[in-house]
């Protein structure tokens, strides 16, 4: 008896050893959230207590941890603006840790002296932060980007006041734009939609290079920009930013919040701004800048219950008009021979959109959320004897589904989507018309392990009513060398559907004679690329440097040539290769602690086929250069920016008719480099911060920016060859006040 009890002292003894042991050899999984709203937080560090062994939190709020060293039992979580917690694992192999807010610090959420690439994101991204946007005007979007080296925003010609961006050195169109993760301003709405969203609206940019996740649609080539909107929960609950200029243009913004319930917030906003002034500096007879009025009202609602369910809801309306053309054009004048010549446009545009999310209970890794979209937008313009004319109903719905397999090493998100597209343009008596409905489904694996790896595989597959089957893959992975060496590799494939027209409005300021080939397909393209990553500190300051690589090659391009002939724009299929190929090289560092720098380096090669002819794309320079300082008192009382771009050479078509061979020659001419400076000087008080700045300080221009100027009735009048400056030096001053 004394025998067998003894030996099954000994078999528990041993199967408890087996089961501790097996215990902590299992990794630990969980989700880090905001107690208050049981958002997920991104980037929280999570370390086992008294080691060196942690690792980050990812999109939504998932860590896993390797299992824990001999003796340990607890793990230690942090993250800026919350209160550390210490948390007993033991026995547990997934959990939820609840950080509560340091209400006390309010708002100066450290956004950080440095504008770092993210280190967690599994793509290739950087944000421009909310401090990042006070360092110039930021009236609209378009001058968002003024202190970013990634992303180009350049004038579409010398009479609209059109802004385009550009990134991997092409065309801001197969950029996809979405605001808050929904895609946005798209289609009809590209040639002016810098200008649809005031930058008082926004609370970050989210910059992504490569085709990014199949879960946003198959429109993405170069990369993807989504605009961060206020929170109706962390808003202030009043700010006013009131801008002027030299030029006499003004803005006012007004954004105020409200909590209704400890459930249910809103934030208004509202922006205008206004040009009567007619200026023109360069006295070519043409207005630099277009007359405008633009009314603007955005409203945004979060209902959040803390524990399941989170709903937003966004409505957006507005209304722009332009007028351009020669100073002495005035509204409704015939357009004619041996009268002035002008450009009207009015803009109506009502959109809007929902998300709504619920995570099942005790499953935090596991949701479900359903987001849908619209947006109804009414383009009516006149230039100069050509009317042009564009309506677009839109419509998106995306069902997303998001849950682990086994752990939450291995998660998937999968869904079913519905888009829908009308088109109806009017250009000249020419009518084209488009409808696009769109069914689809998607699935997207990702794979991180607990130290250095991240895996995101997807794949697309819809439906086009006139295309066809459309199959989408992308793919990514993250590897971390160290907590400091961090590499990614990308490739995907990209498909959408042009609007020759919308996207090249400025040709419509010229006398070119428009021609569509018969039967354009849709542009497909393919991008591989990479990017490398080192943060480093010198003497105690931290920095970084960050180079990448990308390739796109077309399978197919709408492609305007204006190559062939100075009379015409033909928009033709591909017929032969289409490619870019971006370098970019970047090094962010604190000098001091009062002092920031920027600095990069880029390099573009973009070709097209023209007439069988492989040549450099118009408009693009192969070499760029990026410089902006950044300096900031203690509690950022004064601060001051000064950012540089230098533009290289760059070929641009020429105008000139070879009468040897008639309209089939391709010409071009080079034109010379040329360097922009922007600066801007900040005092802040308590609530109020007054700011002086001024753009293009060396008052650069480009000569003569409207061929034919002087007969803009006559054959050669064409005011699309701009490459450089066409409003010389701007100074403004302006004022924000808020109230927390």
């Amino acid at each position: 008896m004394l025998s067998y009890r003894r030996r099954a002292f000994w078999a528990m003894t041993l199967l408890g050893l087996l089961l501790s042991f097996a215990g902590q050899a299992q990794n630990l999984a969980g989700r880090v959230v905001d107690a208050a709203n049981a958002t997920p937080l991104i980037g929280a560090s999570v370390i086992w207590l008294g080691t060196n062994q942690a690792t980050s939190t990812d999109a939504n709020g998932h860590f896993t941890l390797a299992p824990a060293p001999a003796g340990q039992t607890a793990i230690l979580v942090t993250y800026i603006g919350y209160k550390p917690d210490t948390v007993q694992v033991q026995g547990r192999s997934h959990l939820v840790v609840q950080l509560k807010s340091v209400t006390s610090i309010k708002e100066v959420t450290i956004t950080g002296k440095q504008d770092r690439y993210s280190a967690m994101t599994p793509t290739n991204s950087q944000v421009i932060t909310a401090k990042d946007l006070t360092k110039s005007a930021c009236c609209n979007l378009a001058e968002s980007f003024e202190t970013n080296a990634s992303v180009e925003v350049s004038t579409s010609d010398a009479v609209s006041g059109a802004k385009q961006i550009q990134m991997l050195g092409l065309d801001g169109a197969y950029t996809l734009m979405t605001t808050d993760n929904v895609p946005a301003l798209r289609g009809l709405a590209t040639p002016y939609r810098l200008n649809y969203l005031s930058g008082t609206y926004i609370e970050a940019i989210d910059i992504i290079k490569g085709t990014g996740s199949v879960l946003n649609g198959y429109e993405s080539i170069s990369g993807q920009v989504n605009v961060r909107l206020k929170d109706p929960e962390k808003s202030d609950r009043v700010f006013v930013n009131l801008y002027g200029n030299s030029l006499a243009k003004w803005d006012a913004n007004v954004n105020t919040s409200f909590t209704l319930t400890p459930k249910l917030s809103t934030v208004l906003m509202l922006h205008t701004d206004q040009l009567s002034n007619r200026v023109d500096n360069n006295h070519d007879g043409f207005l630099d800048l277009p007359l405008g009025k633009h009314y603007n009202v955005f409203n945004k609602w979060k209902y959040n219950t803390g524990k399941q369910w989170v709903a937003e809801l966004g409505i957006q309306a507005l209304r722009e008009t332009r007028i351009g053309g020669q100073v002495g054009y005035r509204s409704g004048m015939p357009q004619q021979e041996g009268s002035f010549y002008g450009t009207e446009s009015e803009t109506d545009r009502v959109s809007g959109f929902s998300k709504t999310s619920y995570t099942f209970k005790n499953k935090p890794y596991q949701s479900i959320g359903l987001i849908l979209s619209g947006a109804r937008h009414d383009f009516d313009s006149q230039y100069g004897t050509r009317p042009y004319k564009g309506f677009q109903n839109t419509g998106l719905a995306n069902l997303i589904f998001q849950s682990a397999f086994g752990n939450t090493a291995h998660t998937y998100k999968t869904g079913l989507s519905y888009q829908y597209e009308d088109y109806q343009e009017n250009l000249a008596g020419q009518r084209l018309k488009r409808q696009e409905r769109v069914p689809g489904a998607f699935f997207e694996y990702i794979y991180q392990n607990s130290t250095n790896l991240t895996l995101v595989g997807g794949v697309r597959a819809d439906h086009h009513n006139l295309y066809g089957w459309v199959y989408t893959p992308r793919f990514n992975v993250k590897y971390d060398f160290n907590p400091n060496s961090i590499v990614r590799v990308a490739a995907g494939k990209g498909f959408r559907v042009a609007n020759p027209i919308a996207e090249n409005v400025a040709s419509l300021i010229s006398n070119r004679a428009f021609f569509f080939q018969n039967d354009l397909q849709p542009e497909k393209a393919w991008n591989l690329g990479g990017s490398f990553t080192q943060y480093f500190e010198v003497g105690e300051r931290k920095g970084a440097f960050i180079t990448d690589y990308y390739y796109t090659t077309f399978q197919n391009q709408i492609v305007p040539d204006m190559y062939s002939s100075p009379y015409q724009v033909a928009f033709t299929n591909l017929n032969g290769r289409s490619f870019s190929k971006s370098f970019q090289a970047e090094v962010q560092y604190e000098l001091t602690s009062m002092l920031d720098i920027k600095a990069a380096y880029k390099y573009f090669d973009v070709r097209t086929t023209y007439n069988g002819e492989l040549l450099r794309r118009p408009f693009i320079p192969n070499h760029r250069a990026f410089l902006n300082l950044g300096f900031a008192t203690p509690f950022d009382k004064w601060r001051a920016d000064l950012t540089a771009q230098w533009f290289g050479k760059r070929l641009v078509p020429s105008m000139d008719h070879d009468m040897n061979h008639h309209e089939t020659s391709i010409m071009t001419r080079t034109v010379s480099p040329y360097a922009v400076f922007n600066g801007q000087i900040t005092r802040a008080f308590k609530r109020w911060e007054v700011y002086l700045g001024g753009e293009n300080l060396l008052d650069y221009k480009q000569k003569n920016p409207i061929v034919g100027a002087d007969n803009p009735f006559g054959q050669e009048f064409d005011a699309s060859m701009v490459w450089a400056p066409v409003i010389g030096r701007v100074i403004y001053a302006g004022l924000r006040f808020t109230l927390k």
